[in-house]
Order: C-alpha cells, then sequence, then structure tokens
C-alpha cells in the first residue's frame, strides 16, 4: 500500500531549543495548505541553471498552481519566475542546445508538450492529442524528439482513431464500466478502456507515433517516473511493461524492461528476471543498460539492486550486493564510471555513490530526505527536506556538501517554534532495537505532562524518515499541543531487508511486540502523560489502530484512514493482488491466507474495542476499498462505540485536495482534542 531542500539550519537553529522565546508561534493548518512546494529540479547541459517546478495554494478557494522557476546552480543569484500561466506550468526540461525547453502545460485546455525558448518567451504547443501529455518527459540525445505517457485504446494505431474513442464514450449516455478483463481499475482510476502508451513527438513539425501499441500498459499506471530512456544515438527507447498472460497483471509483480526502435517496429525483452525490473538508463556508450531489479516475484517490497545488462553479450551483472542497502532513485555520474543513488538508511534518505565497475558503496550526502537527483557537467542537485520544513532544493557538492539554492518557505518556518525531532530506540520483539521519532510541542517545558499521540505509519514496508509530509505531518500533530511519536517498527525500511520482511505474513505479531514497546518506553518519559494516549494511522497503520483497540484499552482515542479491516474481504476487492496474496502467504482461497485471515484480521475482535473511534475511507480508494471503513464503523456503531466517520467523494488513498485537506485536518484534530 505504498505509493515514497536543505532547510536554512541556521535560521531555524534559535528555533529548536528548549528555551525558546515566546515570540515564535506554533505551526498552524494554513502554513501545511499553503507552503510553497518545490521540486523536479533540472539542470540546463552547461550545469548553471536550474529549473524546478513550484506550486502556490490560495485559500480559501484551495486553487493550487504549478510555475516553472529558475535558479542558478551556484547559488550566486535568486530564484525568478520563468514561466506562469493561470494554469499548470510543469515538468520543464532543458533541450541539449541550452537554448531551449520544453514543458508541460494545461493552458490550453487538455495538458499537452509545449516549447520555449530559454527565458521562457515563445512558447507554443507542440502536442494536440485528444488524452492529452503525462509526465515523464523525455528529450532525444540529439534534441529533435520528445518521449511521453499518453493514455491510448488499445484497438488504435493512430490519434484520429483514438479521439473518435474517446468523443464516443464521453457521448454515451449511458455510463457504465464493463469489465473484460484484470485489473479493472488502479488506485484510484477505472482501467476498462484505455492503456499507458509510449508516444514520440517530433519537435520540429508534431509528428507523433505511437511506440507500444496494443492491450498493455507500457509503462504501468502510477509507476511512470523513470520508465523511459532514449539511447545514446538516440534511434531506441527502452521502456517497462507487465506483458505476460491476460489477467495476470493483476497478481505479477513481474515488470520488465523492452526496447524499440524510435520508427515503431517489433519490441524487444531486455530482462528476464521475474520479479520488477524498473528504470532503465542506458551507459553513455550505448552498450549497457542498467535496471533497478528486485528478486523475489509477488513480493513488491522486496530490496532494490542495480544490475547491467551487456548489449552485445546479454549478460548480466549486478553492481553490488552488500552493504544491505535498497537503490531508490539513482543517475550514472563521471561519464559512466560512477552510479549516485538515494537509499533509506535508520531514518534518512542518503546520497550513495559507488563504482560503475562494482565495489562498495560510499556515502556522498546525509538526509533529511534527499532526492530527485540531477548531474550535468559535473554539477548536482537535488531536492531536501527534512521533519521541520518542505522540500527546497539544494546543490550536491563532490565532497558531499549540500547548500541551499532555494529559500521559498524560510520566512514563515522562521517564525515558528519547531523543536528538534529525537531519533530514540528500544528493544523490540526478539530484542531487535526499534527506532522511533519524538516530536515535542511548540513551547515545550519539561516540567509539564502531556498527552501523546502514536502515528503509524502505512507500506507496511515504508518508514517515518527525516523528511516533511503534507498528509502526516508530525510537527502539525505536535504542534495542537501533544507530543508525537512515531515509531518504525517491523516492516520499516531502512534497517536491512530482513526488518522489512519480518512483517510479511506477519502483521498482528512480531510488529505489535515492537509497537508495544515504543508505547511502553513513552510512557515511562517525564514528560509524558501516559493516562492521555492516542493513536492514529493510515492504510496498514489504520490496519494496525484497527487490530491495537481490539487488544487493548489503554488509548483515549483513535483515528483510522483507510485502514485494512477485513483481510478476507480486502484480498478480492484490491487492485494489485500480488500485495495480499504475498502478505497473506497465498491466493484467499489456499490454507496459507485463510489461516493468516482467521489469526490477523481486525473484524474479528471488533467486538472488544471501546476507543472512541474516528474512521476516514474514500470512495475512489481502490487500494484499500471504501468497504473497509464501512465496515469497521458499521460495526463500532452497532457495538456502541462513540465513533463517527468521514467518506470522501472524490479522493483515492491519499486525501490530496486543499480543501478535503483542510476538512480532514480539522475533523480529525477536533476528535483527538474532544477524547484525549
Amino acid at each position: 500500500m505504498r505509493r515514497s531542500g536543505v532547510m536554512l539550519l541556521a535560521l531555524l537553529a534559535g528555533y529548536a531549543a528548549p528555551g525558546v522565546a515566546q515570540s515564535s508561534r506554533a505551526m498552524t493548518l494554513n502554513d501545511i495548505l499553503t507552503a510553497v512546494r518545490v521540486g523536479d529540479p533540472q539542470l540546463s547541459p552547461d550545469g548553471k541553471t536550474v529549473l524546478y517546478t513550484r506550486t502556490t495554494t490560495a485559500m480559501p478557494a484551495g486553487a493550487r498552481n504549478a510555475d516553472i522557476w529558475t535558479v542558478p546552480s551556484d547559488g550566486s543569484g535568486p530564484a525568478t519566475p520563468l514561466i506562469e500561466s493561470p494554469k499548470s506550468d510543469n515538468t520543464a526540461r532543458f533541450l541539449p542546445d541550452g537554448k531551449h525547453i520544453v514543458f508541460i502545460s494545461s493552458r490550453s485546455g487538455g495538458t499537452q508538450a509545449w516549447i520555449a525558448d530559454a527565458d521562457g518567451k515563445n512558447a507554443k504547443a507542440i502536442t494536440a492529442l485528444s488524452s492529452g501529455v503525462q509526465p515523464p518527459l523525455i528529450i532525444s540525445p540529439d534534441g529533435s524528439r520528445i518521449a511521453y505517457v499518453s493514455d491510448a485504446y488499445p484497438d488504435c494505431t493512430d490519434e484520429a482513431c483514438n479521439k473518435k474513442a474517446r468523443d464516443a464514450d464521453e457521448s454515451d449516455p449511458v455510463k457504465v464500466h464493463t469489465l473484460t478483463r484484470l485489473p479493472f481499475r488502479h488506485w484510484d482510476e477505472w482501467w476498462t478502456t484505455v492503456r499507458h502508451h509510449v508516444f514520440v513527438t517530433e519537435i520540429a513539425n508534431g509528428n507523433t507515433r505511437d511506440l507500444t501499441p496494443g492491450d498493455f500498459d507500457a509503462p504501468p499506471h502510477n509507476y511512470e517516473d523513470g520508465s523511459i530512456a532514449f539511447s545514446p544515438d538516440g534511434k531506441e527507447i527502452a521502456f517497462v511493461s507487465k506483458r505476460g498472460a491476460k489477467d495476470t497483471e493483476m497478481w505479477s509483480t513481474n515488470h520488465d524492461v523492452w526496447t524499440v526502435s524510435v520508427g515503431g517496429g517489433t519490441i524487444a525483452r531486455i530482462t528476464s528476471n521475474l520479479a520488477a525490473d524498473f528504470q532503465p538508463v542506458y551507459t553513455p556508450d550505448g552498450k549497457s543498460i542498467v535496471v533497478r531489479a528486485q528478486r523475489r516475484p509477488g513480493d513488491e517490497a522486496d530490496r532494490w539492486f542495480l544490475d547491467v545488462y551487456d548489449r552485445i553479450t546479454h549478460s548480466k551483472r549486478t553492481i553490488f550486493s552488500a552493504p544491505d542497502l535498497s537503490v531508490d532513485d539513482y543517475r550514472i555520474i563521471n561519464d559512466g564510471r560512477m552510479i549516485a543513488f538515494t537509499a533509506t538508511e535508520k531514518g534518512t534518505v542518503n546520497i550513495y555513490v559507488v563504482p560503475f565497475a562494482g565495489g562498495g558503496p560510499k556515502l556522498l550526502a546525509k538526509g533529511g530526505a534527499l532526492g530527485e537527483l540531477q548531474y550535468a557537467n559535473g554539477v548536482g542537485v537535488a531536492s531536501r527536506s527534512t521533519l521541520a520544513g518542505p522540500a527546497e532544493i539544494v546543490r550536491v557538492g563532490d565532497d558531499g556538501t549540500i547548500r541551499p539554492l532555494t529559500t521559498d518557505n524560510a520566512p514563515w518556518l522562521a517564525s515558528l517554534d519547531l523543536p528538534t525531532p529525537q531519533s530514540m530506540t528500544v528493544a523490540g520483539a526478539l530484542g531487535t532495537p526499534i527506532q522511533y521519532w519524538v516530536v515535542k510541542p511548540p513551547h515545550f517545558d519539561a516540567t509539564k505532562r502531556y498527552p501523546v499521540i502514536f502515528l503509524i505509519h502505512g507500506g507496511p514496508q515504508s518508514d517515518w524518515h527525516d523528511g516533511w509530509s503534507y498528509r502526516w505531518n508530525p510537527a502539525l500533530w505536535a504542534a495542537q499541543g501533544w507530543v508525537v511519536v512515531a515509531p518504525n517498527p517491523r516492516g520499516s525500511t531502512g534497517f536491512g531487508q530482513k526488518f522489512v520482511d519480518d512483517i510479511s505474513r506477519d502483521w498482528c505479531g512480531k510488529v505489535m511486540t515492537d509497537l508495544n514497546a515504543v508505547f511502553n518506553a513513552t510512557a515511562k518519559i517525564s514528560f509524558v502523560d501516559s493516562t492521555h494516549m492516542g493513536i492514529a494511522g493510515a492504510s496498514y497503520g489504520g490496519y494496525a489502530v484497527d487490530w491495537i483497540i481490539g487488544h487493548t484499552n489503554r488509548f483515549k482515542v483513535a483515528v483510522t484512514h483507510d485502514g485494512v479491516f477485513n483481510l478476507e474481504s480486502m484480498s478480492l476487492a484490491t487492485e494489485e493482488l500480488w500485495f495480499s496474496d504475498w502478505e497473506a502467504g497465498g491466493a484467499p482461497w489456499t490454507p496459507a491466507a485463510r489461516a493468516s485471515y482467521a489469526r490477523c484480521s481486525p473484524h474479528l475482535s471488533v467486538n472488544k474495542i471501546k476507543t472512541p473511534t474516528l474512521v476516514i475511507t474514500n470512495q475512489q480508494d481502490f487500494r484499500v476499498p471504501v468497504d473497509q471503513g464501512l465496515q469497521l464503523f458499521t460495526s463500532l456503531r452497532r457495538t456502541g462505540v462513540p465513533s463517527e466517520g468521514l467518506v470522501f467523494e472524490n479522493e483515492g488513498h491519499w486525501v490530496l485536495n486543499p480543501l478535503d485537506s483542510k476538512r480532514w485536518h480539522e475533523t480529525v484534530f477536533a476528535w483527538v482534542k474532544k477524547h484525549l
């Protein structure tokens, strides 16, 4: 159920000490909603200029708009707007000549690819597809073509056919989903008519070609980033697709890397791995393709390795196996001699480097949370956030130094009292160290005792790391006057693959011992009021809340968002069956799965719940379908437990719309304050 800038430290340091001046204020919900969101840094070919997307939100209307800004990569000048409009402008990329940029914009109605001069002037549309253009936006090495994703009807081979089919669908007065295959929906989208395809457009004349026609997704939905790459000579494209037998893509994780000529034609499979292969990148000489790959079929939370496929000998090798780091994002740098990558380790997301020839990775730069790596002409940039501030664009030096390039959120952050999060450890199941974060409330007074809220992360193979979140923000929760504790129990990433694996097929076992150890350790902290503790979580975190309140009455209040409640009914309603199959040990009708449901399904102990509980579920959530929350709410009302529910009509697994997010936070905080 996963779907994962240096702040001005000197500026914030004065607000991190326990003795902070009372003139500083607590964070507010409006701070979160109106924070400037920056990301997607892209370097000019000479490495001197960074393009990035800057998104603002205007309240109370909740209007959100993305524009394209630029900043010198050496920090010699301020960030300035480059391309602005009342519509969304994003995904900016330099052409190799450095004189032009391409980007995606909705200024003409649907989202299309546009081109402009490097100064942002003379913008004009490149594409005019009825289904629009979706990221990623990839530029050919000679700058003559762009590749991207667009939706297409499986039986169509050109735009005229796609437009005719789309017009027919939209004009049909009967709104019905006709199901002919699995999957028929994914995350928050129905998949009954169109497929994701890779398109290529010639910039000079707009000629467009669908390179991956047919009844397959290429690339897969919601996994588009890093799924398309041009070869160095520009004659070929590598892409990711799952092309097994009909229906199997709903219970298989076997994504492969394929290649096809930019002129179209026969596709060739590069990877033979039965598990997932993603993010193909050609080496500068074009002789090899590097792929980020897993090893275990069916396990979406398996460790990610870097495999190299030789195009001539067809041999495969792995860049490194030790230490136990799972590769997230990566770039080939230094003319192909090195690879830089990000990975999570013990609560931080760091940058590492490893020789392309193989060897042990070395830590280059330590998070917060570092990501979105880009390199050009020896210059490296990334985005970096912390638990104390949203992402900003930073420059990453060869020696690992981090230099802020943008400071969009510095003014309001400087006005806050943001106590420094503390990383703590306690012995969990079998004596294994369990790391957890403690975030104190503003204007903290060590002589007082505070209520505490435990935030349980989703996944379950995810983590609470030193990074910013706009959905579940520990600092905002702490600003309500509570001590916030965010544990990383079994299943959390960044503590080795065995630690991740220890939760599979044991959702209610060792992980619950880990969490209970954190609860007990927190209760002994001198400034914590152990008689007033609450618990909240989403996705697997919602499952954990549902399970825990069915087995203890120690908590005064609970919030469960899009949580798995009935493992058996969930197993045939979720849209990625490999998830429930792997976690339960088999398909729903197998003895292993049925035993898992009987042992660990929260719905079987719902009659023991006494904790006042707020249940949140969303109509467009196809990962943990809406019935899971409705079953829990119905059960709580039948058994007389104080409970309320929120059902968002237009949200999926997350609440993303600004006004919906406002209502979510207001309701959640009011519920907790009422009962805590």
